[in-house]
């Protein structure tokens, strides 16, 4: 996973959208909801705990 990657998770966000954009990396992760537009950070490990698929290649 790298920055501009569009990722599918395996819950829901509250808005209800399951698609985040991957902003930055590292070893921790900035996501972007591709529904209400939040931001959040996680762990690495963390995030690819979480993630049910890769949807589309980024930069």
């Amino acid at each position: 996973m790298k920055t501009g990657d569009i990722v599918e998770m395996k819950k829901p966000h509250p808005c209800g959208e399951r698609r985040w954009e991957i902003v930055r990396t590292g070893g921790d992760c900035k996501l972007k909801c591709l529904g209400c537009g939040r931001t959040v950070v996680l762990l690495y490990d963390e995030l690819a705990r979480r993630v049910r698929r890769n949807l589309s290649e980024g930069k």
